[in-house]
């Protein structure tokens, strides 16, 4: 990953326990830059712990959505940067309690945005995480940034307000912020086993079938935690550009494929012969995502360095050494 000059730089990273925080931050450290990490509840099984990152940055505890700590967190570490990803990301979760999500995902997010927009003598660039369900189901595909943002489920929704409020905070206040919307983000940490990736190696390494809760045929972008970790620092990067400020770009490998092939691409990898549990009761979700990263190759100079093939093969390494199965 190229080096660019994060040296001494004030850098806040919400959700930093989940896969793309963990990795980001530790991005962010070996470039040196002065890391505050907002941390609600403590995960020792995070990377973040595992790898004593935690241990090189200053916590805040607290959740966003109360505005208070918010604010203090941005005015007593004197934020420079933000790149914002915390939020509850799970599908279910959110079908569960719709409630606890849009507090989480849409309050936070104008806790934050707005505490940016009260320290401008501080706070210089915004990074939103965003994710392809904010688009919902359109009838074209792949998504482009130009279509509307057309959710209806609770977890796409969240995503949907964030998107618009980031947009608003840029338009109307000039706050520095841009958006990012990427699809399945996949690599080693992510120990949310419900989700395809991770769940489906480490359901092989225990000699289970894996399982696949849909009919099997839903099309998914899967992008790899290193490539998502790219595409974030260099829209912090470029925020001040008009053609970034306020804008959302979308990150892919544009290389779409069904859960059943990624459930296939592991198998083979692993040299497994078990075969999957096919379910098919998944519920409100959509049935085919893909992305164009057409503007974000444009405006950003942005390409996915790693393919499904090699980033399966470090997913699984890392997984294996975490669970101890080779």
């Amino acid at each position: 990953m190229a080096r660019t000059d994060w040296q001494g730089k004030r850098v806040l990273v919400t959700g930093a326990t989940g896969i793309v925080g963990s990795w980001l931050c530790r991005e962010l450290l070996a470039q040196h830059a002065d890391l505050t990490v907002f941390v609600r509840d403590t995960d020792p099984q995070s990377e973040l712990y595992r790898s004593g990152d935690i241990q090189r940055a200053s916590v805040v505890n607290g959740e966003l959505e109360d505005y208070d700590t918010v604010e203090r967190a941005l005015n007593e570490h004197e934020i420079q940067a933000i790149f914002h990803l915390g939020a509850q990301t799970i599908v279910n979760t959110a079908l569960r309690s719709p409630l606890q999500t849009f507090r989480s995902n849409i309050e936070g997010s104008w806790n934050l945005l707005e505490a940016a927009r009260r320290l401008p003598d501080l706070v210089e660039r915004i990074v939103v995480a965003s994710s392809d369900k904010a688009y919902g189901s359109q009838e074209n595909l792949p998504y482009n940034e130009e279509m509307p943002l057309n959710a209806t489920h609770p977890y796409d929704v969240s995503k949907s307000c964030t998107d618009m409020l980031a947009r608003s905070y840029a338009m109307t206040y000039d706050v520095p912020v841009t958006i990012a919307r990427c699809g399945n983000i996949y690599g080693g940490g992510d120990l949310n086993f419900s989700r395809i990736v991770p769940g489906t190696i480490r359901s092989i390494l225990r000699g289970e079938r894996p399982v696949i809760r849909s009919d099997g045929n839903y099309i998914r972008d899967y992008l790899h935690v290193q490539d998502a970790v790219s595409a974030y620092l260099l829209l912090a990067e470029k925020v001040d550009s008009k053609e970034v400020r306020g804008e959302a770009f979308n990150f892919s490998t544009e290389s779409w494929v069904t859960v059943r092939e990624i459930v296939e691409c592991i198998r083979k990898q692993l040299g497994s012969d078990l075969e999957p549990d096919v379910q098919n009761t998944a519920k409100a979700e959509i049935l085919s995502q893909s992305l164009s990263a057409e503007k974000a190759k444009r405006v950003l100079g942005w390409n996915a360095e790693w393919d499904l093939d090699r980033g399966l093969s470090e997913t699984i390494a890392w997984y294996q050494e975490y669970l101890g199965k080779a």
